[in-house]
């Protein structure tokens, strides 16, 4: 009697603490739904933070005028090129009239085909393409740039780590996203078409430890890149400039993180001054560039050398905090010379190349660390993440519409060929009208 009263208190207590056990579960189980649901919205909160702005970087909505580069082929002052100023003086034939002209471009088959942003590159257009993409690749590598065809699709989310969402604030359509098979959805990831080869470039060291040694690191990628948002119709967006699908020439690299910022406890360094003012006004130097500075000067050089070879006069800007985006700190554009866009908001300037320093701002996302040689302490072969940069060799259209329009010779009714372009070309010098 004994033995079964003690099996039945077993018994009770067992039955208590399995219910006791089960309450608690269900309690852990709520707390880990919690925890993930607040781990999201810090990761989402954190994702839309965009990056510091560098000292270097104009605050505003202004951008500032660095410099022109072959002005005197401008046809008047760069002053005196204002959008009120009409007719603008020179030619102001557009690229659509003399590809048409010419049997280059051909816009009305592609709406027909793939609606309006599409275009069709015909006869000698299709020789300039490939002319540009084979100088500047001959260029990247004879200055070490590594060579790489990266794929055009992307997962959605290593788009998104690099600043590329599907949708704009404005709700505006981004990038193309692709339809999964039946099979697959629910199941695989979602995929994006590429806007830039800076995103399977960036993502190429996804989960990457560099060692020190190892950066910096440049390569040079060429893709065919694709734009769901092509503007509105009209003079801004017309032509070549601003289209759904095209090939650009892009470089991207990796540099060493900035130097940690001196901490209150370390001794405050003397102001270094130029020796040549020493007993005069002493002028402070200016610090020294960061690793990822000098591969931003390396990278404009690169720009500017090549698209000063085009013969294309050009304008060089650094690009204001308003115009900056989530991922990059400072920003520079170069805007070549289109005299048919001298009726726009910015005159007959356009884009055609730009520069970024995204810092670690892309890097952390995609979680590429370099792992750094520390003296002493704990800080010893500490992992951080470096800075990536990216830059545009050649955009294809934009460059192919400033050549159009820029050697356009009205005496021979054609188009001079850059010079540096001419060994691509077959040694063709002018492209002439077909008879």
């Amino acid at each position: 009697m004994k033995s079964t009263l003690a099996g039945d208190v077993v018994d009770e207590e067992r039955e208590s603490l399995l219910a006791e056990a089960k309450v608690l579960k269900e309690k852990i189980t709520k707390v880990e739904a919690e925890e993930a649901a607040l781990d999201e919205e810090m990761r989402e909160l954190a994702l839309q933070l965009p990056n510091t702005t560098h000292p270097d970087t104009p605050i505003g909505d202004k951008p500032k005028l660095l410099g022109y580069i072959n002005e005197n082929l401008l046809p008047a002052p760069p002053e005196t090129l204002d959008p009120s100023v009409n007719p603008l003086p020179g030619n102001t034939k557009s690229h659509i009239q003399i590809g048409s002209e010419l049997h280059l471009l051909d816009f009305s088959a592609a709406a027909t085909v793939s609606g309006w942003g599409w275009y069709y590159l015909m006869n000698e257009a299709v020789l300039l393409e490939q002319a540009l993409i084979n100088y500047a690749l001959h260029l990247a590598v004879q200055q070490g740039w590594q060579l790489v065809t990266p794929p055009s699709i992307v997962y959605s989310h290593i788009a998104a780590a690099c600043g590329f969402k599907p949708r704009d604030q404005s709700g505006e359509q981004q990038i193309y996203t692709l339809q999964q098979p039946a099979r697959h959805q629910g199941t695989k990831p979602e995929l994006s078409l590429a806007g830039t080869a800076e995103i399977p470039l960036a993502g190429m060291y996804a989960n990457k430890v560099f060692s020190e040694d190892e950066l910096p690191l440049k390569v040079v990628g060429v893709s065919r890149c694709y734009r769901a948002e092509a503007g509105a119709r009209g003079v801004e967006s017309k032509g070549l400039y601003r289209v759904h699908e095209f090939t650009k020439v892009e470089m991207f690299a990796w540099a060493l993180p900035d130097p940690a910022p001196a901490t209150p406890t370390d001794p405050a360094p003397a102001t270094p001054t130029d020796p040549a003012t020493s007993g005069a006004e002493a002028t402070p130097k200016k610090p020294t560039p960061t690793p990822a500075e000098k591969v931003f000067a390396e990278m404009l050089q690169f720009q500017t050398s090549l698209l000063t070879s085009l013969n294309l006069p050009l304008r060089i800007l650094s690009m204001p905090s308003a115009d900056l985006g989530a991922p990059a700190s400072n920003k520079i554009d170069i805007e070549a010379y289109m005299p048919s866009r001298h009726t726009t908001s910015t005159g007959p300037w356009g884009e055609v190349s730009s520069l970024s320093n995204c810092l670690d701002y892309q890097s952390r996302r995609l979680n590429t660390r370099v792992r750094m040689k520390g003296n002493v302490g704990p800080d010893k072969k500490k992992m951080e993440f470096p800075a990536t940069l990216n830059g545009t060799a050649v955009a294809v259209p934009r460059v192919l519409l400033a050549i159009l329009e820029n050697g356009w010779d009205k005496d021979v009714q054609g188009v001079v060929v850059p010079e540096v372009l001419r060994t691509w070309m077959g040694g063709m010098a002018v492209i002439k009208k077909k008879h």
